[in-house]
Order: C-alpha cells, then structure tokens, then sequence
C-alpha cells in the first residue's frame, strides 16, 4: 500500500509547528533583508520581521526555493514515504509551480506536484483537504487530480494598509502611494486563481473592510452558491502585523456577516508580507476538496 507525504510550502502560512500537528511537510521559503537572506519559520518570526522591515530604508526581496533545497527536501521524504503529493503556491503568482514541475520529472512518477492555483489560507486548505484524502485512502495521483480541479474555486480579498511596499518592489509608483497615504486610500486587492489585481479604492479601513464583506457575500451568491447551499465552502480571514484588538473585531465583522460560517484565521505568510507589508486584513473562501 502506498504511503503518501502531503508537502507544502511556507506560502500556505503553515508553520512549522502547525505542520507537526497536521501531520505535513513545510518548505521554508526565503527572503532577503537588506540583502540578507532569512528562511521563514525557521530563523527569523513574524514580529522580527515587521521589526525590521519598518525602516523605510530596508530592502526585501523574496525567493524561489532553489533547485537543489526542493530535491533534498523531496529525497528525504521518499526515504520514508512512497509518493510525495506537493502543493506549492499559485503557479499564476511565481514560477516556483513551473520549477517545481519540471525537477519532479526527475523522480520517477514518486512527486507529484500540484498547480493548486492557491496561496496562504487557501493553499492551506488545499492542504487539509490532502491530508483527509490520504487518511480516506486515495493515491497521490488521485489528490493531485481532485485538487487541481477545485484549485479556482476560491477567493481572496485583502486590504493594503499602507502602499510603501508595493512601491519599493516596483508595483505602484512613488507618486501613487504618497496620494493614497496622503488621502487615507486603503486599496482593496483580490486574488482570483492565477492573478492578483486591484479590486477597488476605499477611504479608510472601515469602509475597506465593508467593501470587502459585499464582494464575499456576492461571491456566495453567484460563482459559489451551489458550494454554500451543499455546505462545501469554508471562509477564511487572514492580517499581517495588526493590533489584537483590530484583528478581533475584524473577527467580529465577518462573523456579523456570515453567521452561518466556522472561521479559521492564520496570520499571512511572510513572504507575502514582504510585497503588502504591515496591517493588512484578508477574507477568503475555498471550496472543500471533499475524499471520494
């Protein structure tokens, strides 16, 4: 009978602890910091990271894995298990899927790699759901076809509290974000599937999050709705370094909203920290990728 290692990488938010207590494997992606390199969840935390990149002066950069750490880290699952199922983040957002692919050719048919279309709290879903379909018995082939084929039943909307790291990594001019700052601008971003696109423009974060709220509740009742009404869906909020009590009542906005609905909250990864920076808020739904 085979035996199945589900593996992920550090882009799902799963640390490494979480991933003890799931039963997974997490690639630690790295960065840079002023050209200093730092492996998330490993060597450095998620406060030592806002600590640090609060100087307007820092320069962050982030990193694919490289060839050799994915195949060391592949070589020492297979010394354990039969078959590795491996979900990266979105190949719509890096080229990580596309390299990854292209080394798995190497094993024999023994790691099989995902294009799960996902990333942070919905890639970690992805997860989950692999971890139930080994425990139900399926191949890693079968995982990887079942989760390919929800991988853009999904949703994320994040709200961008400050605009100085999308500038600094090139994605919106110094002009764009002095207006935005100045005139209290919190962008709304979405991610659907492969792409990450600008979703809408808001005067404060109150406003940024009711904005949010409606484009979830339009999602459940149109592309989503036959998942909702089978109970399919699952909803998700997520933040990167905001105060407790902001995220609580984020918390308490979304659950307001959505009654119906069991929460999950992870923080967002570092390395998506890197291009969004501090105080950020999220919600997100993904559809459950249910065993045979």
């Amino acid at each position: 009978m085979l035996k199945t290692a589900i593996a992920t990488d550090s882009n799902s938010g799963i640390s490494q602890h979480r991933a003890k207590k799931l039963g997974v494997h997490v690639l630690p992606m790295s960065f840079y910091i002023n050209d200093k390199q730092y492996f998330e969840g490993v060597d450095i935390t998620q406060e030592e990271f806002y600590d640090l990149i609060a100087d307007k002066k820092t320069t962050v950069s982030t990193s694919q894995p490289s060839p050799e750490d994915l195949s060391q880290f592949w070589r020492q699952l297979l010394k354990e298990y039969s078959e590795v199922v491996y979900i990266p983040m979105s190949s719509g957002l890096s080229g990580s899927c596309a390299t990854a692919e292209m080394i798995a050719k190497d094993f024999g048919g023994r790691v099989l790699v995902v294009d799960n279309k996902r990333i942070s709290v919905t890639q970690y879903q992805s997860v989950v759901d692999a971890v139930n379909m080994v425990k139900a018995g399926m191949s890693g082939k079968r995982i990887k076809t079942k989760l390919e084929n929800d991988a853009l039943e999904s949703s994320i909307y994040i709200m961008v509290n400050n605009l100085s790291n999308l500038k600094k990594g090139g994605r919106v001019t110094a002009a764009g974000a002095l207006i935005a700052n100045v005139m209290n601008l919190k962008p709304v971003l979405q991610i659907q599937g492969e792409k990450l696109d600008a979703y809408a423009k808001c005067r404060g974060i109150k406003a940024a999050k009711q904005k949010m709220l409606e484009a979830m509740h339009e999602d459940f009742a149109g592309r989503f709705k036959e998942y909702v009404d089978k109970g399919e869906m699952v909803l998700l909020y997520s933040f990167s370094d905001m105060p407790e009590e902001e995220v609580d009542r984020w918390k308490k906005d979304i659950e307001s909203s959505f009654p119906k609905f069991k929460l999950r909250a992870e923080p967002l990864s570092l390395s998506v920290g890197c291009h969004i920076g501090p105080g950020s808020l999220a919600i997100a739904c993904a559809k459950i990728s249910k065993p045979d």
